[in-house]
Parts: C-alpha cells; structure tokens; sequence
C-alpha cells in the first residue's frame, strides 16, 4: 500500500490531529472532524439508530448522545421532528423501524399540545402493524401519562382497519413487547365497533360473541389451535390463509405444515424463515419447495415487498452459514437459494440511470472497519463493499482503491460480487485511518474526478490534511470542480465532510436511496 505521508503539499494544509477551521470538534481517535448538527443527527438516528457497537464508543454512549440532541430539536421544531420521522419511516430507507417509533413516542410525550397532537395523528403512518404499535405504547412509558388525545389515537388506530386487516393483524400478532392487543384496547375504550370490528374487540377481550359471528380467519384460527395432527393444520392453513403466528408451536417442527405455509408466504417472510424452513427438512436438494423458494424471489415480488436491501444481505448471510445466531438451528445449504438471494440484493435497488461523471470510491480498510456491528451479520467493510458493488452496476466510469494512511487500487468491475470486494479488501493490515488519501491520490496521478465518494467509519485522525482540504487542493490544481460524497456507515456524531460546502455532502448508512441520491448530487452543477 503505498503511502502519502510524506507527500509535498504546502499550501493551507493542517494534520488531521489538530483543528484547521472553526466548528471543528475531536472525534473518538483524537483526529479533528466537524460536528454535524441536530438534524442531521437525527437523520442518523432514524435511519441507523445507536444499538450496535462501533469500534471506539458502546451503544449505550451513542444512545444517551441522541437521545439529548433530539430532545433538544423537539423542543425547538417538533413537528419538523415528526414530519422527518413519518418521511423516513414510509419510505422504507432504514433497516429498522424502532428508531421513528421512537421518537415519535418522545414527540407524544412533549409538553407543547400542538406537537402531541401532531405526533399522534401519525401513529398509523409510522406504527403499521401491531409489533410497531406495542413497541410504541412501550416506548410511551418513558415519557408521559396517558390523556385524551393518546386514548384517541389507539381507538382510531384499530377502527381505521379494514374488516380483512383487522383480523389478519390481530391474529397474527398478538403480542409483542409484553402487550397484547387486550391490554390496548382497554386502554382505547373503542366505541361504536360494529360487525367485524366488534366480533374482535369483544373476543380478544373475553366478552361473549357467538362463534356464528367470527370472522372466517377467527373460525380458522380456533380451528388450527385445535388441531390434532400435522396434516389437519396444514389443511386449515391452506383454507383459511393462516400465517405462521397463527399456527400452534407444535407444529411448527413440521415440514408437512412449512410446505402449506410457504404457498402464500410474502417474500418478506419467506427469506426470513429459510432456516426454519431448511432445518425442518422442507428445503431439500432439488425439491418442489426450493423451486418454489427460488421462484417467489423475483423483481415484481421485490418492488411489491419493499424490502430493505440490508434485510436480504442479513438473510444471505445467515441462509449460507448453514446455522441461526440464535438458538441450535441448523440446515443443509442450497446453492440455488444462495443465488437467489444474491440476485435479489441487487433488484432490491431502485432503477438509477447512470450520471456519465466520473468517479473515484475510496473503501476505507482501516481496523475500525472490521468491526461487527448490526447483530454481529455484518461489518462497516462489508457494508462498504455491498454499496461499491452497486456503484458499479449502475456507473460505467468508476475507479476504486483501499486506504488507511495510503491507498491501493481495488479491480472492481460490473461482474464483481460482494464477496470478490471482502476479499480483495481483508487482507490488509490493521492501520491508521486517513480520509484525505483518495483526493491526494488522484491528484498526484493526474486522475480526472467529478466525484469522490468515501466508505469510511468516519474515525479519520491520521494525515497531514485534512479531507475537505485536500478536496479543495484537488479543485485548484486540476481545475475540476469535484464533489465529495462520504458515507459513514456506522452512526457516530462526526462528519469529514465541510457543511459549510455545497459540494459535499454527507450520506448515513446502507440506504437504498444512495446511488439515487449520488447521481442526483453530482448532476447538479
């Protein structure tokens, strides 16, 4: 790896670990990086959260930073907050929910009516399903008693439900975060439920309702409760449209009951339940239930599904290994899922058309990118090789290198597999972090870039310049007014990034808006 801390640069340049503007702040490794603000904090909070480690601060530390920032932007635009919130919640860009739900639990519980208001007339934007409501009624407790307007946004929650996706939501999950939907709805006190609505509430509630009154599905639901063999459940799972929850525990060691469920079963569920489904006995070489599996995997069944690239990269991972992280499941891998599932990563993407500008993708390989973080799946190096790949799909003009404190450049091509980037970046040693490398090796070697983009963990504290600096040098002397796009993808409170440049810009983690919102940055002049 060839180095750059002896590179001759004289002009307005200072070491990473010492303060070159004003605003400038030091990061976990001593380096100085810039602050980003309450907003973009939130953004980070939002779309990553602060559960998983890093591999300088603990998840603990990282929650208490958020938790203090985003108070203090409630309290100065709280329906900014939420506004935010429901946007990024709905559009699917982050791998998990619970950090809107969140903090819209934390806006219900403000001390400005106008903002409680505005927080819980979103509830069901952002709460989808009961899991999203109980964690939310959960995340209530730690802010403010209940009122009139909490009472009325449960009740609205469950009456605005269709007769079909009440009872399929209240069969399927019911319950979560130590709540059932018997405990909501005491508290809701829903009135004026007719038909549908009224057969539930009074039966999860225990009240007398008749069974010539259920629901069909509710009729089905007792019926496979009762089951008294694996070939009866499965039967009742194929006429009413049971989903797993719904099907009692005994049965779930069943392949025979696995085979009815996986006909109906969203793509979303059915990549998540692969090791259920293979350690049972279901998903074995060549049969119709791997034809089926790599059948349902497909773009219409991806675009209708939504799915969070990052979710079918977790799924991956944990289908190939041949074992769960949790519990003593096992199965034998199919090569034709795998495949499968690596194909989906991809249609997972939304269509971006190629912005004809010129790239350079420096993938930090320093040893805080090793790190494991996201339930111990994958590491802040694997999630920059995912995006480098994508890159790579979409741009036709792209140059890529590893670097810490110097660089070596990465043969990344359109053919090139997330796992042909791991290894071409793991073999290097543990080493100092310097983001300023991929603008001075471009300068150096005369390379022509509108555009650096950056995977990094953001921790740089090594280099006698700082990023922005060399990013601006890069401009003066090659007389291209080139973008810098970094993106952390571990959620620090820390930005390399200048904010006081139109022409770079921060991107928080593996979101599946990136290549879209690079190509729509770097077009703009």
């Amino acid at each position: 790896m060839q180095r750059y801390d002896k590179l001759s640069i004289n002009q307005r340049v200072t070491p990473q670990s010492e303060k070159a503007k004003p605003g400038q702040v030091k990061n976990n490794a001593d380096g100085y990086v810039f602050k980003i603000n309450d907003w973009q904090r939130l953004d980070r909070f939002l779309i990553l959260g602060s559960d998983s480690n890093t591999y300088y601060q603990s998840a603990q530390e990282l929650t208490k930073q958020n938790v203090d920032s985003i108070k203090t932007i409630i309290e100065k635009d709280g329906i900014g907050v939420i506004n935010r919130v429901v946007e990024i919640s709905k559009s699917g860009r982050a791998p998990k929910n619970d950090p809107a739900i969140f903090v819209l639990a934390m806006c219900s519980g403000s001390d400005n009516k106008e903002v409680r208001k505005h927080a819980l007339n979103y509830l069901s934007d952002v709460c989808r399903i009961p899991t999203h409501l109980f964690m939310f009624l959960e995340y209530a407790k730690l802010f403010r008693g209940r009122g009139r307007l909490f009472q009325e946004a449960l009740r609205k929650w469950y009456m605005d439900k269709s007769p079909d996706r009440l009872v399929y939501h209240m069969l399927k999950y019911r319950q979560r975060e130590g709540w059932t939907h018997r405990d909501v709805l005491r508290l809701a006190k829903p009135k004026g439920a007719e038909g549908v609505h009224q057969s539930m509430f009074s039966w999860v509630t225990g009240k007398q309702v008749y069974p010539e009154q259920w629901p069909e599905m509710l009729n089905g639901f007792v019926a496979c409760q009762n089951s008294e063999n694996e070939i009866q459940c499965a039967g009742y799972i194929r006429e009413y449209g049971l989903s797993r929850e719904m099907v009692p525990t005994q049965f779930l060691k069943s392949p025979v009951v696995w085979e009815a469920l996986l006909e109906k079963m969203p793509m979303t569920a059915m990549i998540r339940n692969l090791g259920n489904m293979g350690s049972c006995g279901l998903l074995t070489p060549m049969s119709n239930a791997v034809q089926e599996v790599t059948r349902k995997i497909n773009q219409e069944a991806i675009e209708k599904s939504k799915i969070h690239p990052m979710s079918i990269l977790y799924a991956a991972k944990t289908y190939a290994q041949g074992y769960g992280f949790k519990g003593s499941n096992n199965w034998t891998v199919d090569g034709n899922i795998v495949d499968a599932l690596d194909d989906a990563f991809y249609m997972a993407f939304k269509n971006v058309d190629a912005s004809g500008k010129r790239f350079l993708i420096g993938i930090d390989v320093s040893g805080s990118m090793a790190s494991m973080k996201h339930g111990g799946i994958m590491s802040p190096r694997e999630i920059a090789a995912a995006m480098s790949v994508v890159h790579a799909r979409i741009e036709p003009l792209v140059h890529y290198m590893a670097f810490s404190h110097g660089f070596t450049p990465l043969p990344i091509t359109k053919r090139s597999t997330i796992n042909h980037v791991m290894d071409m970046t793991c073999g290097f040693p543990f080493q100092r972090t310097d983001c300023a490398v991929p603008m001075l090796y471009a300068l150096e070697n005369k390379i022509p870039v509108d555009c650096f983009i950056i995977y990094t963990d953001n921790e740089t504290w090594f280099g006698r310049i700082h990023p922005f600096q060399a990013l601006k040098k890069y401009r003066e002397i090659m007389g291209i007014n080139a973008k810098l796009v970094v993106c952390g993808v571990t959620s620090t409170g820390f930005s390399i990034a200048d904010p006081d440049d139109p022409g770079m810009l921060d991107i928080v983690g593996f979101d599946s808006a990136v290549p879209l919102l690079i190509n729509d940055f770097v077009s703009k002049n």
